[in-house]
């Protein structure tokens, strides 16, 4: 595994490279996959620099694309490679968003994570287990992973949206309320957008319901 995770950058449209949207994207895809989204959003945010990563392992189940861990039901890993997976990854995704905040010249509290389903599990992971919180976490289609835990080893609480399609037949709806429940407990600023009649995808609802959060979080009037 390398020990540091690949990645593209778009600069923002001013140039003036003021913040920073991170994408982290699905099992099976790669970075690409959700950078193409700067179009549609970058007008809007025309200070912000758009960086998506590469997940660190090749897709066991899609040698194209890559995971941020092996899922056992998809690959037939264990349960046990998983949680290792996972571990290696969040220490990996943690010391990239160190280096995105040095290279970039930014706070923490202008970087925003913007994950689709096992990307959106990877940024509610890490991101609170930070001491300095990003601006927001913007979690597409994923779930919260190990919540029994995320009392104990948190360190920060940003602001999070969920949103998540209500016929979703990769990662159940019902795991957004699971998991706005447990971060509101913890004492997260929890938002919520259901995409009506969307399965495990972004439709333009969901996105410009996470344009307004990624806005107002970064301070844009």
């Amino acid at each position: 595994m390398s020990q540091e995770l690949n990645f593209s950058r778009r600069a923002s449209k001013s140039g003036a490279d003021s913040s920073v949207v991170l994408f982290l994207h699905g099992y099976g895809a790669d970075g690409a996959d959700l950078l193409g989204l700067a179009d549609p959003l970058g007008p809007h945010l025309p200070d912000t620099v758009f960086i998506a990563a590469d997940a660190p392992d090749r897709s066991m189940a899609n040698p194209a694309g890559y995971q941020w861990f092996p899922i056992p039901w998809i690959d037939g890993s264990t349960d046990a490679a998983a949680a290792e997976g996972m571990r290696r990854s969040a220490k990996l995704l943690d010391a990239m968003i160190d280096r995105v905040l040095a290279e970039e010249g930014i706070d923490a509290e202008q970087l925003i994570l913007f994950g689709f389903s096992q990307g959106t599990m990877m940024s509610l992971h890490v991101a609170p287990r930070r001491a300095e919180p990003v601006g927001g976490i913007v979690a597409f289609s994923g779930r919260l992973m190990t919540p029994e835990r995320l009392t104990e080893e948190m360190q920060s609480t940003p602001p999070v949206l969920l949103i998540h399609g209500d016929a979703d037949d990769v990662v159940p709806f019902g795991e957004m309320q699971a998991a706005g429940e447990v971060l509101q407990g913890a004492g997260f600023t929890v938002y919520a957008h259901v995409m009506e009649g969307t399965g495990h995808g972004i439709a333009p609802d969901g996105l410009s319901v996470a344009l307004a959060f990624i806005r107002e979080h970064l301070g844009i009037e």
